[in-house]
């Protein structure tokens, strides 16, 4: 292991004239916290006060509020070359925690992760939620979020805070507009998820709803809390019943004005197609979906991507539905990279195990319909197994604990 002095630097930006000094302090330890966690390596307080600009004296103080507060924790000093040792700085393990929630049409979900980015706890539910009640399946989720924290209790010191990702249009304020696969309108998670009561005199934790594609392109964007992957700018494209997108730009989800965008599930990829869920007619998710693939494929509704991939082997209705979705798949995503000018897409769900099989038909569309194929290599990659948007979903909690480390402190 090696503790690294090239720490990434983070604009402290200029302060205003006034400025209290508990405003200094709070921007300074947000500044030393994130370079902390977004190091790659184990970082030393030289490296974060080389990184900060900030004085070693300054750093040292902050990083001892840190260490404190459970943000961070020391590991066994490393001694190279003449002076002192060099103690590495990691996130804290098993201390503050994210617990991500997700309801799916076909599944219930929760996963708790801690600030070092391990999963302490989860626990994914099979379920058949199309058209259901949102009163009941926020009281099953808040069952389930309970089993999940009486489970891992002894494993973690403070909740954090909560994040519900459904599939479907959330607006700013939490509400869900719209879920055509669940049948949800107008709904209000937050008011109706009740978490378990936290010890007395504690806050109750917050409870934030988003979308699930971009919680699961968060995942994507993510190593562990704080700390970047290595593709930061891609389009993410979400599939199971419906068929999700969003695109990530230097890391952040762009999800627009109104938080809306990226619904690439309901595109139009032929005005003559079939009825959607959403009202409309031709959308990607009439092909690329789930229940489109399997019904065209001549298979029932309780098959899997696998069985789709095996049917899919030889000549018959499950090839023609996988070409089929393969060049409507094609055509949506060609007006992605013509409109954002991304050449990084990522297939998550249903398209990871399927995406040899769609991906001649998806790259003759793209050679075909982008702009400026001759000159852009677009890749086509798998994205990650494991339902991300339960990792992405503790992720955004846990992201707020290091961009405002001052309020988990002790004293705050």
């Amino acid at each position: 292991m090696t503790v690294t002095d090239d720490a990434q630097s983070v604009p402290t930006g200029s302060l205003t004239p006034g400025v209290g000094q508990a405003s200094l302090r709070d921007q300074n330890l947000s500044v030393v916290t994130m370079l902390a966690y977004a190091a790659p390596e184990p970082v030393s307080r030289a490296a974060i006060a080389a990184g900060s600009g900030l004085t070693r004296s300054t750093v040292s103080r902050l990083v001892d509020e840190l260490l404190a507060g459970g943000l961070l924790e020391e590991l066994a000093p490393l001694i190279a070359g003449r002076g002192r040792p060099a103690t590495p700085l990691v996130p804290a393990r098993g201390t503050i925690a994210g617990l991500g929630l997700e309801v799916s049409p076909s599944y219930l979900g929760a996963r708790l992760v801690d600030l070092s980015g391990a999963v302490l706890a989860e626990r994914v539910v099979p379920a058949h939620l199309e058209a259901s009640d949102p009163d009941i399946v926020l009281d099953r989720v808040a069952d389930l979020a309970g089993e999940i924290l009486a489970s891992s209790d002894g494993r973690w010191t403070v909740l954090a805070g909560a994040r519900l990702a459904v599939p479907g249009l959330v607006d700013s304020d939490g509400r869900v507009l719209r879920t055509p696969n669940l049948g949800w309108r107008e709904v209000m998670p937050a008011e109706r998820l009740q978490l378990p009561a936290p010890p007395a005199g504690e806050a109750p934790a917050a409870v934030g709803v988003g979308n699930e594609a971009d919680l699961a392109a968060l995942a994507h964007a993510l190593e562990a809390p704080g700390r970047p992957a290595g593709s930061g700018t891609f389009f993410y494209v979400s599939a199971d019943i419906g068929v999700g997108g969003t695109s990530i730009v230097d890391g952040v989800p762009v999800r627009g004005r109104h938080g809306w965008a990226g619904e690439v599930g309901h595109t139009l990829v032929d005005p003559a197609g079939p009825p959607c869920t959403c009202g409309a007619a031709g959308c990607l998710e009439q092909y690329a979906g789930r229940d489109a693939f399997l019904s065209a494929a001549g298979l029932g509704l309780d098959a899997t991507a696998e069985d789709l991939v095996t049917a899919a082997a030889v000549p018959g209705p499950a090839r023609d539905a996988v070409d089929r979705a393969g060049r409507a798949l094609g055509t949506a995503l060609a007006n992605v990279v013509n409109l954002l000018d991304v050449d990084d897409l990522v297939l998550g769900g249903q398209f990871i195990p399927l995406l040899p099989a769609l991906r001649p038909a998806l790259e003759e569309e793209l050679s075909s319909r982008v702009l400026a194929a001759p000159w852009l290599d677009v890749t086509i990659r798998p994205g990650l197994s494991g339902e991300p948007a339960l990792t992405g979903a503790a992720l955004a909690v846990l992201g707020e604990v290091v961009a405002a480390p001052s309020r988990w402190l002790p004293g705050a």
